[in-house]
């Protein structure tokens, strides 16, 4: 890798920094947001981003983009959809724009949250359409320009094709179809002339919407982590005695490294294939329903509840989740998920496909009990007994993952973006108004 890209992001992160703020407003603004930790204890204060400081500066992402980052490999780009600015600017605005939605108020980033490395720190799964429950965690589009698999259950191949499903599905952005969409973006101003001018004349199409989008998400990598400085810059300064030690135990008594591969020049953490840990088992075979479920209401204070009464506050249950078996329809691929990349793992609790494991201990205390047994399971896990302080130099470990100048840059860039804020000259503020025009464009 090129050790040359350092000091461009020293560059990148200097001009992002402004000196009309503060330094306290600074370290705000270019921080996750909040952590929730120490949110079981009645002490809690949150350290949320107030809107008066969340401020930003757009950067040139076509630049970030080609900019080696340590520990990352060259990225490759399909031949059909080369990076452009005029492209990539045009997947920005789509991607904070909340009017992509059938009621106008969710965008991309409202289950992607800059500030919570990309995902969502709040939720174990995510809240769709008008309140309604999306069944998965919300994974991090961080390095997502990496993946040949998407979604736990790996079900698409290509960010251009990944965006569809959100786009469409009644539990997220609700568009009853593809047309509606692409009608919707032709009658928005701000669009005017925008994808003629990134695809060569070409028009918002479902094509070209879905390369904007991707192109976008190409330029969010984040590497150059300590980690990557330690090992691929041969900075032995970059990491302490307790991270080198977990470390050691990743790779080795932990077996972490049997799935979360990390290679001699780069490492992405992900075998980028399925595997069955036994969550999306008992989800399924138990559900959580034979125990009662602990439920915390404030910082500190919890109770527990029957199942039942769970569900006499439930609009619907929560459909069992079989994770592969539903693409394949092949019993044997029951609860497998496609292995996430650690990668700035930090900023992106809870973890697991459903959001069940709270923080970084939770999941190396499920994985040191060798997962939950079932006639499935992985035949990777077993117990591995670690100690208290093998656990911790782990949990020390996986925060060296953490690209804080590369996310701070790319969280800076989002504050600056603008989210579709509906307005009265909006052609479907009056959506009668507007699926009338719709209808009239089809057939004509």
């Amino acid at each position: 890798m090129n050790t040359g890209s350092v000091p461009v992001f020293v560059l990148l992160l200097a001009a992002l920094l402004s000196p009309a703020w503060s330094e306290t407003e600074q370290d705000a603004r270019l921080r996750p947001g909040d952590s929730r930790q120490g949110y079981d204890s009645t002490d809690y204060k949150s350290d949320s981003l107030s809107l008066q400081k969340r401020k930003g500066q757009a950067i040139d992402l076509y630049h970030f983009y080609q900019q080696a980052q340590l520990g990352l490999p060259p990225l490759s780009v399909p031949a059909d959809n080369p990076q452009t600015r005029a492209g990539i600017a045009l997947g920005r605005l789509l991607f904070y724009d909340r009017r992509l939605s059938l009621n106008n108020t969710i965008s991309c980033a409202m289950c992607h949250v800059p500030e919570m490395g990309f995902a969502n720190n709040e939720l174990k799964t995510s809240i769709g359409f008008e309140g309604r429950t999306v069944r998965r965690n919300a994974p991090s589009v961080l390095n997502a320009a990496f993946k040949t698999r998407f979604f736990h259950d790996g079900r698409e191949h290509s960010l251009e094709n990944q965006i569809w499903s959100p786009l469409l599905a009644a539990n997220e952005m609700a568009n009853p179809s593809p047309g509606y969409i692409i009608n919707k973006i032709k009658a928005i101003k701000e669009y005017d002339g925008l994808f003629e001018k990134a695809f060569n004349g070409v028009g918002a199409t479902m094509a070209t919407l879905s390369k904007a989008l991707a192109q976008y998400q190409r330029t969010l990598l984040a590497g150059n982590s300590a980690f990557d400085r330690w090992r691929y810059g041969q900075d032995d300064d970059a990491l302490n005695e307790q991270e080198k030690q977990g470390f050691a135990v990743f790779a080795g008594k932990g077996r972490c490294v049997v799935c979360h591969t990390v290679g001699d020049s780069y490492a992405l953490f992900s075998d980028n294939d399925w595997h069955n840990t036994g969550i999306g088992y008992y989800d399924s075979m138990h559900g959580g329903r034979d125990q009662p479920v602990r439920v915390q209401l404030a910082p500190g204070v919890f109770t527990e509840l029957d199942a039942e009464v769970i569900d006499q506050v439930t609009q619907t249950p929560v459909p069992n989740d079989l994770g592969l078996y539903e693409i394949t329809q092949n019993p044997h691929d029951r609860w497998k998920y496609v292995t996430p990349s650690l990668r700035n793992v930090e900023l992106t609790a809870p973890y697991m496909h459903d959001g069940s494991l709270a923080d970084l201990m939770a999941v190396i205390e499920f994985y040191d009990r060798g997962g939950i047994k079932n006639e499935l399971l992985d035949p990777l896990l077993s117990p591995l007994h670690l100690s208290m302080d093998e656990k911790h130099a782990l949990v020390a470990f996986l925060k060296t993952l953490t690209a804080q100048e590369s996310v701070a840059v790319l969280v800076g860039d989002a504050f600056a973006a603008p989210v579709g804020d509906l307005s009265k000259d909006d052609p479907f503020w009056a959506n009668k108004v507007f699926w009338q025009q719709s209808n009239e464009e089809v057939s004509d």
